[in-house]
């Protein structure tokens, strides 16, 4: 068995391109799912929907959109517990390295449990998407996107929770969209990762939201799209934000300006 789960190591290592490790929540820092959680006895329970079938840190392709897996990942079961969190407060998710060679959008939806997400029957989940950023500057190579700023602070993204939601169970669905094989039929590759939230809110807005399964058609121009090709703007796929969505500009590393002048000692 110690062979076996080596062995799995190593494949996920060579092939992985990453999953969201842990998020940060009113300032609380919460663990996502590993796949090796699998097993571990007795398994920690995480805010991050679980999925073992992801060894590989993979994706989910164009031509699995109508499927369950587009969802929340690979055979994706519900979360154990969730995170509190207040509307109109920042949400940090931290990701594994993400490949600068994985350049697309990052988007993020919710869909009220109406109950426990914990037992909640995904398939059943509409979503309301709250942000999405794609293409940021075209005049670099390739284009400045938004995985290109998500690496540059940290692997992090950052999600802001509409102020105007009513309060309740939710479930966060949190995606990249990797376009560098785009160009070719069933080239996309979405990265959806969930969490269970628990919000608190003095809103009473409840958005109308759509199952995930409808959201990307294989033929979207965000879906097929020659990331190589010339190329002056990005039409991010999926449905339109909710009107009360807030999208923010994520927090670069500030630049180094401190100099070392001595050697301190005690």
């Amino acid at each position: 068995m110690l062979f076996t789960i080596t062995l799995l190591g190593v494949v996920s290592t060579a092939i992985a391109h990453g999953t969201v490790s842990s998020i940060v929540a009113n300032g609380v820092f919460f663990e996502g799912y590993n796949p090796s959680y699998q097993y571990i006895t007795p398994a920690p329970v995480t805010v991050g929907w679980k999925i073992p079938q992801d060894l590989g840190n993979g994706f989910i392709a164009p031509d699995s959109f109508a499927t369950s897996d587009i969802i929340c990942h690979l055979a994706a079961t519900n979360a154990l517990t969730a995170a509190p969190i207040e509307a109109g407060k920042s949400l940090e998710l931290l990701w594994t390295p993400w490949p600068t060679t994985h350049k697309g959008p990052v988007l993020d939806y919710l869909a009220n449990c109406n109950g426990p997400c914990e037992t909640v029957d995904k398939t059943t989940l509409e979503w309301f998407r709250i942000d999405a950023v794609g293409l940021i500057d075209n005049s670099l190579t390739d284009g400045y996107w938004a995985t290109d700023q998500l690496i540059a602070d940290n692997n992090t993204w950052t999600v802001v929770i509409p102020p105007t939601i009513a309060p309740g169970n939710y479930v966060l669905r949190h995606e990249i969209i990797a376009l560098h094989s785009a160009a070719s039929a069933n080239g996309a590759q979405s990265y959806p990762q969930c969490v269970n939230l628990a919000i608190s809110s003095s809103g009473t807005a409840t958005p109308a939201g759509v199952l995930a399964t409808t959201f990307y058609s294989a033929t979207d121009p965000g879906i097929l799209f020659d990331l190589y090709g010339t190329f002056t703007s990005y039409t991010i796929p999926g449905p339109p934000t909710y009107s009360g969505g807030v999208t923010i500009s994520q927090t670069l590393p500030p630049t180094p300006t401190a100099s070392a002048t001595g050697v301190y000692t005690v």
